[in-house]
């Protein structure tokens, strides 16, 4: 196996290997698994797998999870597929930056992403490393967000364009999770900025410490969200990846985020993800 560093930020790609080996190599596994902690996202070409294949080698990493708004694979549970079709022209909209299913306790630790189809141009995926962004914070934005925690909806996102029954019963089933605006990374201790469009708000911020009178409050704590979520949008944290068929990305959702770019006309772009359960920030 081969790594080729794609920028001095993040990400990798992999040559000389066939995922579908390592799904019994504990050797290439292992090397991938440490390649993914120190680039954070890899890219593969050619990698012409089954679905079966591409779950079972998802699956190493741990189990997987379907997700309640995007369908899933009926043969293969946990294989979510994101399709777009020339016949959903209301349906253009791709996303924010984000990480994958902050609204949940334990969001996932990553994802294996394979391309079916996608356009002749355009559609690309873009990630940014989020530790990279926190340690370039100016020291006393480090020290004001030490401390506080964030509340991350599905209800506001994915339950949005819903009627107000289903909405509500979207929350109701998936309750607005709170989490650590820096978490730490389970396996490196490395400290990453962990608020994306998922997030909504503060939930500790109004304290005498940080809050003179209610102009303080607000604007101030989402002035400060806004510039916290706006860090990902740093060129000089990302790398942008074109997709062919075949093309697999994987990468650790603890430490990125990502963001599918809407720059191609009425085509199709299948995407097929395997998302892996994850654990609880801290």
């Amino acid at each position: 196996m081969q790594i080729e560093q794609l920028t001095y930020s993040i990400g990798a790609e992999l040559t000389g290997v066939n995922l579908a080996h390592a799904i019994h190599d504990d050797g290439l596994f292992a090397e991938i698994r440490s390649a993914l902690l120190k680039h954070r996202v890899l890219f593969l070409r050619d990698q012409d797998i089954t679905r079966a294949e591409h779950v079972a080698f998802a699956r190493r990493f741990g189990e997987l999870e379907d997700h309640p708004v995007a369908g899933s694979d009926p043969e293969n549970p946990g294989l979510v597929r994101i399709y777009k079709t020339p016949d959903q022209p209301n349906d253009r909209y791709e996303n924010a930056w984000h990480a994958d299913a902050t609204w949940r306790e334990a969001p996932q630790f990553g994802a294996v992403l394979r391309c079916v189809e996608c356009p002749p141009v355009g559609g690309d995926t873009m990630w940014a490393n989020m530790v990279l962004a926190y340690e370039n914070l100016p020291a006393h934005v480090k020290t004001q967000i030490a401390d506080l925690r964030a509340r991350h909806s599905i209800e506001a996102s994915f339950g949005a364009v819903m009627p107000i029954e289903k909405r509500l019963a979207l929350k109701a089933q998936f309750p607005d999770a709170e989490h650590p605006v820096v978490r730490t990374h389970p396996e490196t201790g490395e400290k990453v900025l962990f608020v994306s469009a998922f997030a909504t708000h503060f939930t500790n911020y109004h304290t005498p410490e940080r809050v003179r009178f209610g102009q303080d409050a607000n604007p101030g704590a989402g002035d400060l969200l806004r510039y916290l979520i706006s860090q990902a949008y740093i060129p000089e944290y990302q790398v942008r990846w074109r997709w062919k068929k075949n093309s697999i990305a994987i990468w650790d959702n603890r430490s990125t985020q990502h963001y599918a770019v809407m720059d191609y006309p009425p085509c199709h772009r299948k995407m097929e993800r395997a998302g892996i359960i994850g654990d609880k920030p801290y």
